[in-house]
């Protein structure tokens, strides 16, 4: 078997490096051979009748890019992927995601979709409405991003005002802050199971996030944060996950869900392998 990772062509950290790196290996080790190409480097497009992508004699992909067009593309032309591209475009957008889990038992953050708007627009009587419904601090965030990026607070009405004028042009939600701040739970869902769990801490800064300075501490897989994790990864149709839960003390709300969650982070604070969980998923799946 031989398979590639699709990974963005003009962003590397360590995080995207370790992620190739381990799971080539975890992979190797299971006699599956596995290249890397940047989603920038394969000739996709429509010509003619259809949908054309020439990669190779590939028999899958894992898929680390969040670029959905293309990963369409790969399917089209009979390529399995794994996350796949339905998938993919579900967690892409956060907006988008609550609305797909809508129905499925779980809890949500009180959250508000920002208008569509073309110019520069005022807009106070939506802002009272994100008041009203949710009150302060709110969180704002941009529906695409990751690592922490395009999130931020707004305690009071001059900061909501200011993320308004600043984010209007963009697709953006308002977001009820749960519990202290800093904190949320991490949980890695493989095969539609959870397999590793973390709580994150950053005590300078209202984001969790590790790359924003949070730090992962190992933590117990509970009843409920493996309903919340497995509820979430199996009704979006992900092979791998890393399902964000928020706690207020007594009730677990779901926040985000990432196709292509980091793995280091969560193996150093757990001591599991998720590289390996995940490549022995793929081993297992390729032909299904």
């Amino acid at each position: 078997m031989r398979g590639f990772i699709a990974e963005n062509g003009y962003f590397s950290n360590a995080s995207t490096v370790a992620q190739r790196t381990e799971l080539t290996k975890e992979l190797k080790k299971r006699g599956v051979s596995c290249d890397a190409i940047g989603t920038n480097r394969i000739r996709a497009g429509v010509a003619g009748e259809g949908v054309f992508a020439d990669v190779g004699d590939y028999d899958f992909c894992i898929f680390l890019d969040k670029d959905v067009l293309l990963a369409r593309m790969l399917e089209t032309k009979g390529m399995k992927l794994f996350n796949r591209a339905e998938a993919l475009r579900l967690c892409d957008d956060k907006m988008l995601t609550l609305v797909a889990l809508s129905g499925t038992g779980l809890r949500f953050p009180a959250t508000i979709s920002s208008p569509l708007m073309y110019t520069e627009n005022d807009d106070a009587a939506f802002l009272d409405r994100v008041e009203r419904e949710i009150g302060y601090p709110v969180v704002v965030k941009k529906v695409y991003g990751s690592m922490g990026n395009g999130v931020f607070l707004a305690e009071k009405r001059a900061d909501l005002n200011a993320l308004f004028s600043r984010l209007r042009l963009y697709p953006h939600l308002y977001q009820q802050f749960i519990g202290k701040g800093g904190e949320d739970y991490r949980v890695i869902v493989i095969g539609g199971k959870a397999v590793a769990a973390m709580k994150r801490k950053n005590d300078c800064d209202f984001r969790s996030n590790i790359e924003q300075g949070g730090i992962g501490i190992n933590a117990e897989i509970t009843s409920g944060l493996r309903f919340v994790a497995e509820r979430a990864a199996n009704a979006l149709g992900l092979d791998y996950a890393g399902v964000d839960i928020l706690s207020d003390g007594e009730e677990l709300y779901l926040c985000e869900v990432n196709s292509n969650a980091f793995f280091s982070g969560i193996e150093r604070a757990t001591g599991i392998n998720v590289a390996a969980l995940y490549a022995e998923h793929i081993v297992k799946n390729i032909g299904k």
